[in-house]
């Protein structure tokens, strides 16, 4: 390089500075910015021809808060109460267990909840409405337990007033949790909050 053009380049630099931009000495891409997680709303997927069933709602992981995402459920038709709450149950578990759908992943969805996990009814001595999964809810982490208990409390397999029943296999007694909008917001820090079942 010649003597002039070593003059040239603090010219250059200041001349770039000067129009706010800044020097690099990496290569710079030009192509459009990655995309961000959304957390919006994914579009459903198209339903197979034929295919029926009780529409729920689940609750996802989003960036460090849950959204709900529509899915559908199929439960017998006849099933006694009982029955069709855990019926009901089952499948939201199952839901919240499977890989959301590639648009869903782009749109930054996720889930805590693993597969494999069966949801039973109450045992002798547990209140009517108890719904007994076949892990210790202590056991989950804390963004899946929050998933479990927004999906169950806010569906037909709970009394609807935004709590539930839970327990797990073992002899503990079950506990009565809560969906709060803390938990709603912060599942991974916030734990739904639970308290003993106070029998009337």
């Amino acid at each position: 390089m010649n003597v002039r053009g070593l003059f040239a380049l603090p010219l250059l630099a200041g001349v770039l500075a000067g129009c706010g931009i800044r020097a690099t000495q990496v290569p710079t891409d030009f192509g459009p910015a990655p995309s961000q997680a959304r957390c919006s709303p994914a579009e459903p997927d198209a339903t197979e021809p034929g295919a029926h069933g009780m529409a729920v709602q689940v609750f996802l992981l989003c960036g460090s808060s849950m959204v709900t995402v529509d899915r559908t459920v199929r439960v017998r038709e006849g099933a006694a109460d009982f029955e069709r709450r855990v019926l009901v149950a089952q499948g939201l578990l199952d839901e919240l267990a499977a890989t959301p759908s590639p648009a869903e992943k782009e749109a930054g969805y996720s889930t805590d909840v693993r597969d494999g996990m069966r949801v039973s009814g109450p045992r002798a001595g547990d209140p009517d409405d108890t719904l007994r999964i076949s892990a210790s809810p202590g056991d989950l982490t804390s963004y899946a337990l929050a998933q479990i208990i927004c999906t169950f409390s806010d569906s037909a397999a709970a009394g609807g007033d935004g709590s539930v029943i839970l327990g797990g296999p073992g002899a503990e007694r079950p506990r009565r949790y809560e969906c709060t909008t803390e938990v709603r917001v912060r599942p991974g820090s916030a734990e739904p909050p639970s308290g003993e079942v106070v029998e009337d």
